[in-house]
């Protein structure tokens, strides 16, 4: 289980990550999956609070998402 604290970031990292995709019109899930080249499953979890992400995959939400992967951190 994780710890408070970290679960606080995830849920703001994953909350962010859900209104920028809904603010770039990107509907769905599993239209921001496809653009980062990523599972649906992934970015649901993301969106959720339930992934620890990778600075990798930070890099490719924020190309998808076109904003730079600082934006994402920005809560």
């Amino acid at each position: 289980m994780l710890m408070k604290k970290h679960s606080d970031i995830l849920n703001k990292f994953g909350k962010k990550v859900k209104d920028l995709r809904l603010a770039k019109g990107i509907s769905s899930q599993m239209d921001l999956a496809n653009k980062a080249k990523l599972d649906r499953t992934y970015i649901g979890g993301l969106e959720r609070g339930e992934r620890n992400i990778s600075l990798i995959n930070i890099e490719k939400i924020a190309k998808a998402l076109s904003v730079k992967p600082e934006e994402l951190l920005k809560f």
